[in-house]
């Protein structure tokens, strides 16, 4: 069974795109593409279940059309819309160069300069040109890989030097 902590978030499954399976995908990390991953993790019904691809094809540089094995018509295709589509964070772990921010959410963050933790990431938001880390408290952390020191993939930590006066604003 594949557990949460394993995955990360990168994207959702639109509209069923024609009448042999094919779905649209908008994602917020082509890491599939990168690393040329054989499957991609669905959340079903609250169970993560991996749908092998069969073929994909982009539409822009945050959409594609993919087939999965065994999903040939547009009413099973129908099916799996507004499906959230996660990654195996061990695939992504060969691609260190280029970890997307969602990765991240999961891991602990540390404050560089006094080695305490501050909180575990809960989401990334993406939605401004500044990206955020937001840790579950709400405190949103800017995401800038100049301010990140260490990642520890092991323990799931994350080691940044904090802007000065933000935390405890």
């Amino acid at each position: 069974m594949i557990k949460k902590e394993e995955v990360f978030k990168i994207g959702r499954l639109g509209k069923a795109h024609g009448v042999k399976g094919e779905l649209s995908f908008m994602f917020d990390d082509d890491v599939f593409d990168r690393v040329d991953a054989d499957y991609l993790v669905l959340d079903v019904d609250g169970i993560l279940v991996p749908f092998f691809i069969e073929e994909y094809r982009f539409r822009s540089d945050s959409t594609a059309l993919v087939k999965f094995e065994g999903v040939d018509t547009q009413e099973r295709a129908r099916e799996l819309t507004n499906t959230d589509v996660y990654f195996p964070r061990s695939l992504a772990e060969s691609d260190d160069e280029q970890l997307s921010w969602s990765f991240f959410v999961g891991f602990t963050m540390i404050d560089a300069t006094t080695g305490q933790s501050v909180g575990k990431i809960a989401a990334v938001d993406d939605t401004t040109m500044n990206i955020l880390f937001e840790l579950e408290d709400g405190t949103l952390v800017p995401a800038a890989e100049e301010l990140i020191e260490k990642v520890d993939q092991k323990k799931k930590q994350i080691t940044i030097a904090l802007p000065e006066g933000l935390i405890g604003l």
